[in-house]
């Protein structure tokens, strides 16, 4: 007898949004049979997303079903860096958490601080009932400079709020500037309309030390040394201005200061910036020439180039070229950095710093934690990590770690996998994936406010970084109602002034902003003090910075007597199949990236008799890191390129980039971590 067939299990849908640390926060779908998700696929309804996913989130459900995924409390039962634990309960957990900081709040709380970052980018499970927790305690404030501070701030003083382009007019442009943008490995979905734009007529330009596989595909690539964008806009400005390319009635109505830019960018002409750049004048004079006379003209500038001590004035020299030539005039013209601008969120609502009650704690820098947990006046006694992992992606590492490994530091980790960072917790939470909660996302790629619902019951025991802070609260005997907040709650706070959360998690997303096609700046109306371009900024002046654009020269310059010892100007990009640290434990994307690599020219590399697929050790007065090397053109002369974040525990000699990157000089603004402002010199192995 032939038994009877299984009925089919049927397939649900459910929508959901990217989390991730990108500005294209995509719309997802996940595919759900018996409570399981097989598979994760991008939403074509979604026009940014267009039903194409980045190769990292394509395979989400290997990162949620990872066998190495955390699903239970842990507590440390070896040496801190060992990663030896054992499973405790949740009871056991928490209550261990709210004994040890007791006693430390009851000294002093600001000896307590939280780390977090951009692990996720949802309002929910970012901050929100963890700020809430950290407000009533007392805790040190953290400064999240990590990333993006420092191009914000020059963005800010320049042109008000990063509103940026809508992505989904950049077809439209006649010209694309990827200004230290590695859209490929970046921003897919910004990728592909600058494709469509080539497709129609439309010339594509890099400007990035490393022949990137963004740069290897437009039709020019500028080489110019890290750290020197600045110069190169002054230079650009002074060509634009001497040939009579900008648009004098647009500069006129609508920027602030011209003529003391005039007489700033006189100072630079191509022969100069030439010099400082490591390029030649007819790159410039060339640029120059095509910016001024092609329209609509888009620059899509990124973070890259602020990680230098003069990174704020960059972004801000960059931002001024728009206003000069009246890119602004079109809507598909003008700079890109961040949409993030667009969007009303309620952080009082979200964050609650009424619970301070008249406290202004102490703020700590995240990008010197390593200072902060060796040398701090007042020593941090108790630290919580979410969202975050520093041992791996903080500057100066080996500082990091020494921090980290301090006995009398009491360490709790919220994750989803066993980190670089989890090595050193003594408790050790497991959290959801995006698969697993709900949250509402503000992104920065475009205009479209995102909703996540969640798709599967969240695995083992883990609870979402909300529930665990409510868990805390509670168990520090915090009564306040906010702490009682769903998450349903907090996302409707955080959306409150624009819509019903409700509606924008059945539709999945919701889009701001004026209708597609018109042109946000054409007649100025900039979120400046003046309401205008400012050239001259008195903010800045009054901020103790130069009121206009200038050139600073890399703390690390390749002219210093530092090079004298340490030649090499060293960059380390995101690599394409991770992001910041996340997924490189995914097996099949780590298999893509094979191994820590460093990419060196050829004369660089004869130099000093490297050879093909060798190892090499680079180094500078802060450390040292082993990689294999690859002899390429597409690391200019002069400079090396360590494509990263690798877990450490993951790279043959236990060390990653960051061991020779620096937390001893900050940005010029914004405070924060100059990652490529970095010497050193190479050896073979």
């Amino acid at each position: 007898m032939i038994g009877k067939s299984k009925t089919p299990s049927r397939v649900t849908t459910v929508k959901g949004a990217c989390p991730h640390d990108c500005p294209d926060t995509c719309a997802l779908e996940v595919h759900v049979s018996d409570g399981i998700a097989i598979k994760v696929s991008g939403s074509a309804a979604h026009a940014p997303t267009a039903g194409v996913l980045c190769t990292k989130v394509a395979r989400y459900t290997e990162r949620t079903y990872h066998p190495d995924r955390l699903l239970h409390p842990m507590r440390r039962i070896g040496k801190k860096g060992e990663g030896r634990f054992e499973r405790i309960s949740w009871e056991e957990a928490i209550a261990t958490v709210a004994n040890r900081l007791a006693p430390i709040a009851a000294e002093g709380a600001e000896q307590i601080l939280p780390y977090s970052y951009a692990g996720t980018m949802g309002l929910v499970q970012g901050e929100s009932m963890s700020m809430r927790f950290f407000h009533r305690l007392g805790a040190s404030f953290l400064d999240r400079t990590i990333c993006a501070s420092a191009g914000t701030a020059g963005h800010e003083i320049t042109l008000g709020s990063r509103i940026g382009v809508d992505v989904e007019l950049a077809d439209q442009a006649k010209l694309i500037i990827f200004w230290g943008s590695n859209a490929i490995t970046s921003s897919v979905h910004f990728w592909a309309r600058a494709q469509e734009a080539k497709r129609r007529g439309a010339t594509l330009v890099a400007i990035d030390p490393y022949r990137s596989l963004t740069a290897e595909k437009c039709h020019r690539h500028i080489a110019l040394l890290p750290g020197t964008d600045s110069a190169l806009a002054l230079g650009l400005m002074h060509v634009l201005i001497r040939d009579g390319l900008i648009d004098d009635d647009y500069v006129q109505r609508h920027t602030l200061g011209f003529e003391g830019l005039s007489e700033r960018a006189s100072l630079y002409p191509p022969a100069k910036v030439a010099a400082i750049c490591g390029i030649t004048p007819q790159e410039i004079e060339s640029l120059a020439q095509l910016y001024g006379t092609t329209r609509p003209a888009l620059i899509r500038a990124n973070y890259g180039m602020q990680r230098v001590r003069g990174g704020g004035m960059a972004t801000r020299n960059i931002a001024c070229l728009p206003a000069l030539v009246g890119a602004f005039r079109d809507a598909a013209g003008g700079m890109f950095l961040s949409t993030s601008g667009n969007f009303a969120v309620d952080n009082r609502a979200l964050e609650r710093p009424d619970l301070l009650a008249g406290r202004t704690p102490r703020t700590i820098n995240m990008s010197t934690i390593g200072h902060a947990l060796l040398d701090g006046i007042a020593p941090v006694k108790a630290l919580i990590v979410y969202n975050s992992n520093p041992v791996a992606v903080a500057p100066d590492s080996s500082r990091v770690v020494r921090g980290f490994a301090r006995e009398d530091l009491f360490t709790v980790v919220l994750e989803h996998f066993q980190t670089d960072t989890a090595d050193y917790a003594d408790i050790l939470l497991p959290a959801t994936t995006q698969l697993e909660h709900l949250d509402v996302i503000k992104p920065y790629g475009h205009y479209y406010m995102m909703a996540n619902n969640p798709a599967i019951a969240p695995l083992g025991e883990c609870k979402p970084n909300s529930e665990i802070f409510r868990l805390l609260a509670k168990a520090m005997g915090f009564e306040e109602p906010c702490f009682s907040d769903s998450d349903e709650t907090i996302a409707q706070a955080a959306v409150a002034k624009d819509w019903d959360f409700n509606a924008v998690r059945a539709a999945g997303w919701q889009r701001v902003g004026p209708a597609k096609d018109v042109a946000r700046f054409a007649d100025g109306g900039f979120d400046t003090p003046s309401g205008k371009v400012e050239f001259f900024s008195a903010r800045a002046q009054r901020l103790g910075l130069d009121p206009l654009p200038d050139y600073i020269a890399p703390q690390e310059d390749t002219r210093s007597a530092a090079a004298s010892r340490y030649p090499l100007a060293m960059i380390s990009p995101p690599a394409r199949h991770f992001l910041n640290s996340s997924f490189v434990n995914v097996q099949s994307l780590r298999a893509s990236e094979g191994e820590p690599w460093l990419d060196i020219h050829p004369d660089d590399a004869s130099k000093r008799q490297v050879v093909a697929g060798g190892y090499v050790r680079v180094f500078n007065d802060r450390g040292s890191v082993e990689l294999r090397a690859r002899i390429t053109d597409r690391a200019r002369r002069g400079v090396v390129v360590g494509l990263s974040v690798w877990w450490k525990k993951l790279a043959r000699d236990g060390k990653n980039a960051n061991e020779l990157t620096s937390s001893d000089t900050l940005t010029d603004m914004g405070r924060a971590a100059t990652f490529y402002d970095c010497l050193v010199q190479v050896e073979a192995l």
